[in-house]
């Protein structure tokens, strides 16, 4: 519910250019929206909150490119929450198709919405509820028609920073036995010796609310462990955007200096 606020709120309270432009955010979080960016973005300081909703919405941007710029046969988001995409992009669902992977009750909570709000349905979306604690995510895809010899995109983002490295590795693992050519987006906690005054103040305030909730933050990694673990999974580096190349690409042209805290790193890796 909180990504899915800070992806509507750039579009609510910042001028275009957008990152990313999701008409569907606030609507499927509900009108509870207004009473989450009181209790939650209110703490955080001005120049916290706009660079934390920059991130998110830039690595949802991230991984959509990625997804345009390649030929992938499906699409699998995993920890998908309120994500949009299916909506947002009914036009790539024709060759397409898109599994959207969550835990079970985050996701029935999602499909309550969805048919509230009567929002269309389509063969090519796919939902997967997965307990990652019980079942294994290749088993759970295969079962839902997932086809491991087809190219495929996976965008995991938002999800890493709160995963043992074992369970990190659990999963590139897995993603790595798909097709030749597919490849994984996904973002990292950074280590904290890279970390700005915004990205110091944002960990101070969310790391105890993280822990209270049960999902505390993991230790981060430096670039070089996360390039070893990407490359001991059976996976490529293809491309590993810094701070200053993501502003270049997705906010060039704003006049305000928003710009993407620098907490999360994402990279993509590529099944050779």
């Amino acid at each position: 519910m909180l990504a899915a606020l800070a992806r509507g709120l750039l579009r609510l309270e910042t001028t275009q250019p957008w990152a990313l432009d999701d008409a569907f955010a606030l609507v499927l979080v509900g009108p509870v929206w207004q009473e989450l960016r009181d209790r939650v973005y209110s703490q955080f300081p001005g120049q916290v909150g706009r660079e934390i909703t920059a991130a998110i919405c830039t690595r949802s941007r991230y991984a959509e490119d990625r997804l345009a710029a390649g030929t992938f046969a499906q699409y699998v988001i995993l920890g998908a929450g309120l994500d949009s995409f299916a909506w947002r992009r009914p036009d790539l669902l024709r060759s397409l198709k898109v599994f959207e992977v969550d835990h079970p009750a985050s996701q029935e909570w999602k499909l309550e919405r969805v048919r509230d709000l009567a929002l269309p349905s389509n063969d090519s979306q796919v939902f997967v509820p997965v307990d990652f604690e019980a079942e294994p995510l290749r088993d759970a895809l295969q079962a839902a028609g997932f086809d491991w010899g087809r190219r495929s995109l996976f965008s995991w983002t938002g999800v890493a920073p709160y995963l043992t490295p074992q369970a990190v590795a659990s999963t590139l693992h897995t993603i790595a036995g798909a097709a030749a050519g597919s490849e994984v987006a996904f973002s990292y906690l950074a280590e904290e010796s890279v970390f700005d005054e915004v990205g110091k103040e944002f960990i101070r305030i969310y790391a105890p609310l993280a822990a209270s909730l049960g999902e505390p933050l993991r230790p981060g990694w430096s670039v070089t462990e996360i390039e070893r673990l990407i490359s001991r999974c059976g996976l490529e580096v293809v491309d590993h955007p810094a701070r200053t190349d993501l502003q270049d690409r997705y906010f060039a042209d704003r006049t305000d200096a928003l710009r993407p805290y620098n907490v999360e790193t994402l990279v993509t890796a590529r099944v050779p």
